[in-house]
């Protein structure tokens, strides 16, 4: 039900327009992956065409990401973002180099969505697999009341078959959600 993952077990991938690497923290091949991102320049997104993105800024200020249809703005830090993986994007750094978390999942098969949980708060997680993770410092949360500390770039994934009480302890951490599409 929970594993807790290390950097060190984290698998790099290269990106598919060749611009950089991913740090994979954990994937199910070919219907999402979950992972964290530096970008060092401005340039064109890898095209994920039928796939859902939600991407949240935890280093760095200044990422924009320019589309057809106008700006998506992730300026501003743990203020995660959503869009679809077919949308032609060209990031700009406004104040230099930035590391994203991203999450990417294929909309026929599952659901995404990463939330921040702050200190003090509680999220009832539906059943499906979940990461708590913490880009920066400690953190604890607690899995239906049962305390868990996490290291700075660690991850505690939650495959649970019923609704699941989250709670951030200490710190704020990040909570990306993969649940089965019905529809």
């Amino acid at each position: 039900m929970f594993t807790l993952l290390d950097p060190s077990g984290y698998l790099r991938t290269p990106w598919k327009n060749g611009g950089g690497t991913t740090v994979d923290i954990a994937f199910e091949e070919d219907v999402w992956r979950f992972g964290r991102t530096p970008i060092v320049k401005p340039g064109p997104f890898s095209d994920y065409t039928g796939f859902d993105r939600v991407q949240v800024l935890v280093s760095g200020s200044g990422l924009v990401l320019e589309t057809p249809t106008g700006e998506i703005d992730v300026r501003q830090p743990f203020r995660p973002v959503r869009f679809t993986g077919e949308t032609p994007i060209v990031s700009r750094l406004e104040a230099g180099p930035v590391e994203v978390v991203n999450l990417i999942g294929r909309r026929s098969r599952v659901k995404i969505d990463i939330v921040v949980l702050d200190e003090g708060r509680t999220l009832l997680l539906d059943p499906g697999t979940h990461f708590a993770y913490t880009p920066h410092g400690e953190a604890t949360v607690a899995v239906q009341g049962d305390e868990r500390k996490l290291a700075a770039d660690q991850a505690l994934r939650l495959k649970i078959p019923v609704p699941t009480r989250l709670t951030g302890v200490t710190a704020s951490t990040l909570v990306a959600s993969i649940t089965e599409n019905r529809g």
